[in-house]
This record gives C-alpha cells, structure tokens and sequence, in this order.
C-alpha cells in the first residue's frame, strides 16, 4: 500500500454513490447487447480460425524461409487473437447471453495447457473477486514475486526478475502451475489429495493434446519441413506466452497501481469493491488495432470493473468510466505499452532489492503482508 491512501478525499456516501452510477453503465450496456455483439463475436472466431489454417499450411513448406518467415508470423497472431479476444473473453462469459452452446463459458476449450475449468475457478472466482489483494490474489506477482514495499523481503526475491523473463516466455505453464496451486500443493500430504491428483492428471492431459497437436502431428504433416515447422511452433507460442504476459503486467503492476491489505476487505461494499477494481488496475493506450490484439485488456480498468461485458464494447465504456474518475479526482493509470511495460519492469526491479530505510509495522500488518 502507498503510504497515502489516495482514496481517503472520498466519504462512504460517495462510494456508494460511484458504484451506483457504475452500475447504471452496466445496465446500460446489458440492455443495448444484440446482433451486432454477436455478429463481431462470430466474425473474429472465423478469422481466428482462417488465419490459423491458412499458417499451418503455409508452414507445411517451411523449409523454405520466407514461407517460415510467413507462416510463423500468422501463426503468432492467431494464437494470440484465440488467447486473448476469443478464449479469455469467452470464457468470462461475455457471450453467455447469446445462449449459442458453440460460444459458451460452459464449452469453450482455448489453445493452451491450462484446462478452462481451472482458469476460470484461479482467474474469475479468485483474481477477479480478491483484485490486488497481497496473499488472496494469485495473479499479483504469480506467487513468486514480491509485490508491495512493506511485504517482507527476502534474498529470494533478488531473482524475481529472472523468474518473471521465464514465466514469461512459457507463461501458459506458469499459469496452469498456479491454477494448480502447485507451490503449497509440492508436499507428499497435499499431493496425495484426490482432488488436486484428479486436477493435475486433468492438466497432464491438456498438456499432452497440445503438444501432440503443436509439436508432432504438424510437424509430421509437413514432412521434409518437420524442423522447421518445429521451430515455427515453438516461436509462435513463446511470442504468444510473452505477448500475453505483458498484457497483463501492464494490467496490475506498473507504478500507481495499489495493493491492498486481507483486513482491508473485511464487509467490503459494491461500491468499495468497485472502487478497488479502479485503482488496482491500470489501461494501456493505443490503437484499435492495438485494444484488439490485447483481447481489449488494455481496457483493463473497464474489464476489471465489468469482467462479463462484451469486450467489444469496452472503448466505449472506458469514456463513461473515465470522466468518472475525474468526478471523484481518481488517478486514471494509463499509458502507451512501452511506458506500461517499462514502468512493470521497473516495478519488479526495484522491489526484488531490500527497502533502503524499512518501514515499522505492527505485528497485525506484519502478517497480513506475507507472500501470496
């Protein structure tokens, strides 16, 4: 937490109120859904999917290296465009609504080792709910980074930018392994319980479909053009996992965004929860070109505030949203993905090291601050 709440000017009668008129623009947007919605939904699976086909047959004479060059660049993008605007948004249940069992939470299986069941228990259920709050939140520095000035430090953390380059570059399995809660779950007690066996077989069978799907059955396909196509694929996926991993540090980890305490949410309100979600989030600028290729998470303000909203309609949202915050004097966290990502890295530099001058802590806030 900043030593200055900078929600402190706010009286309770205007959170409550804030988060009234957060809910007139959800009812607004519920009310307005409609063929358009959907038509956009069906429009980007077809291209998502045309896009792949189109790659992985190209990259059947990846021998050749602009065909490889081609090849790997359409595959890198459609499973980006499958991750982030399809599976993610689909899986929040964005398009529930239309009541078409082809696009539902309830169906949909996404391009990545992490089987949706789990994801949408760690991300939804838990994420979404406990937003930025340090040992509820698996998504705040993904268990192995330390996150907040006043969280304890130990020489551990000197690595954490090591650690955050290689969940990067294979962030699909650093997500399945915390979708597993696989760090408290590593002792021979918790591994023999039935329910996290019978969850890490369910990841063990996601992971092998795809890699026989990414790593042998293509390849093969493309006969003399097996290595190749190997390599193409290994690429693609290391573009995707790195791409979607600064997405979403720029989301919850650049400066300016807060962290909050286990107590801090103790008979937490609607309006209070609404306004955590404003300042535990932050937006990257940008093109729609580039809005679309994040899946719209660089509305992550808008998505964090209305996760089950159409992600197509959070351009529009984040006016509304905006003008908001300069209502009730809010700092609006934004900025364009270079300065975001810098601003993330920075972040995690800076607190892989001790503090210079530690801070005093009571024995309670000494161990709500204890490493997620």
């Amino acid at each position: 937490m900043t030593a200055i709440d900078p929600t402190a000017h706010l009286t309770a009668e205007q959170i409550e109120e804030l988060g009234r008129e957060l809910d007139a623009i959800r009812d607004e947007v519920i009310a307005a859904r409609g063929e358009k919605d959907a038509a956009y939904i069906r429009k980007v699976i077809s291209a998502q999917r045309k896009l792949e086909l189109v790659s992985r047959g190209v990259l059947l004479f990846s021998i050749f290296p602009p065909a490889w060059l081609l090849g790997t660049a359409g595959l890198s993008v459609a499973k980006i465009m499958d991750n982030m605007e399809i599976g993610h948004n689909i899986l929040h249940g964005q398009w529930d609504w239309m009541r078409d069992p082809k696009i539902h939470s309830t169906t949909w299986e996404w391009d990545h080792v992490s089987p949706s069941e789990q994801w949408k228990h760690s991300h939804n259920e838990l994420h979404h709910t406990y937003t930025n709050v340090i040992g509820k939140d698996n998504d705040l520095g993904y268990g192995i980074m330390r996150v907040d000035e006043d969280q304890k430090w130990h020489p551990f953390y000197l690595g954490q930018p090591l650690w955050n380059f290689l969940n990067a570059c294979f962030f699909e399995y650093g997500i399945a392994a915390y979708d597993l809660e696989l760090g408290k779950n590593l002792n021979k007690a918790r591994r023999k319980n039935p329910e996290f066996r019978a969850r890490a077989k369910a990841v063990g069978r996601k992971i092998r479909k795809q890699v026989l799907k990414d790593y042998v059955i293509h390849p093969l396909l493309s006969g003399p053009s097996f290595l190749p196509t190997l390599a193409a694929t290994f690429t693609a996926n290391l573009v995707r996992n790195i791409w979607t991993h600064s997405v979403i540090m720029c989301g919850h980890f650049p400066e300016g965004v807060q962290v909050f305490e286990r107590r801090s949410i103790k008979g937490e309100t609607r309006g209070q929860w609404y306004l955590r979600q404003m300042m535990g989030s932050a937006n990257i600028s940008g093109s729609k070109a580039m809005h679309f290729m994040t899946g719209n998470l660089s509305h992550q303000i808008e998505h964090h505030l209305f996760p089950d909203l159409p992600s197509n309609r959070y351009a529009e949202v984040a006016v509304k949203v905006r003008a908001l915050f300069d209502k009730y004097e809010l700092e609006y966290v934004t900025g364009p993905l270079p300065k975001q990502v810098f601003s993330a890295w920075h972040k995690v530099f800076r607190l892989s090291l001790p503090n210079k001058k530690p801070k005093v802590k009571t024995p309670d806030r000494e161990r709500e601050l204890v490493a997620a």
